[in-house]
């Protein structure tokens, strides 16, 4: 695809999902909507590859706080995870509808973090966790090149031409 309304994105399935066994579950729903898998690896990465993945990209010290960051790696920290490159039409959008706001208390019946996950950013603060929610996806397209480009080499994301791609044309 070729087009500039057509994205990458990445979407990472954090510990909570992987150790619940409910990554296939979620992944079909991103299926289901058209997304086609461009890259996938299983991994557990350094507190370094977070830092610069949610810091340096992300700037989530500046936005959330320096404790919030803390917790956030401790967090991502408990297991392996699964990183995913998705393509779609408007495919940032569209995983960030699917997947509902980061706070799983707000997230609407229907999206991913509003079927699978419930806590409140005011509880994860009380009890000094990280909030289970999930899923990782990136906030926008330059977001999504960096994030992209920090958790995969060229080397790992292929072309290919999807089956529905080849009959709508």
């Amino acid at each position: 695809m070729t087009s500039k309304n057509v994205q990458k994105t990445l979407v990472v399935f954090k510990p909570d999902a992987v150790q619940r066994g409910i990554v296939g579950e979620i992944l079909s729903r991103f299926e289901r909507v058209g997304l086609k898998i461009v890259a996938t690896k299983m991994i557990a990465p350094s507190r370094d590859h977070y830092h610069k993945h949610y810091e340096e990209i992300g700037k989530m010290i500046t936005r959330r706080g320096e404790h919030a960051f803390s917790m956030t790696l401790d967090f991502m920290m408990q297991g392996p995870v699964i990183a995913m490159v998705f393509e779609g039409v408007e495919a940032v959008a569209l995983v960030r509808k699917i997947i509902g706001p980061t706070e799983p208390k707000s997230a609407d019946m229907g999206t991913i973090r509003g079927d699978f996950s419930h806590m409140s950013f005011g509880y994860a603060d009380e009890e000094s966790i990280g909030v289970p929610n999930l899923i990782h996806a990136s906030g926008d397209p330059d977001e999504a090149e960096q994030e992209i480009a920090h958790w995969f080499a060229d080397t790992e994301i292929y072309e290919y031409q999807a089956l529905h791609e080849k009959y709508t044309r």
